[in-house]
């Protein structure tokens, strides 16, 4: 991160628009904006924001798994295939 280039208040925010948009879009670095010496919001170029809405949705499917396995709620590579193979009706005892 360069500070100086990477945190601006708004004020600079909303002279410079055009170059900060330049700015985070070549460098995909996001820029802080601060308001009265506190961070307020950041600037991302779209393809980051994209690369990290993705990124969130894995870690959530991660965490679903995880949850899944403590409660319980899984199949077992047999029963998996089983499933696969001739739908939900023919698994259980």
């Amino acid at each position: 991160m360069n500070i100086k280039e990477d945190i601006r208040p708004i004020s600079y925010i909303k002279a410079n628009a055009a170059d900060i948009l330049a700015q985070v879009n070549e460098s995909h670095r996001p820029v802080y904006v601060t308001q009265n010496g506190e961070a307020k919001a950041v600037l991302l170029d779209t393809e980051s924001y994209e690369k990290m809405k993705k990124a969130l949705g894995l870690l959530k499917l991660l965490a679903q798994g995880e949850r899944d396995i403590i409660d319980g709620e899984f199949l077992t590579q047999e029963d998996f295939y089983e499933v696969m193979d001739h739908g939900l009706d023919n698994i259980g005892p």
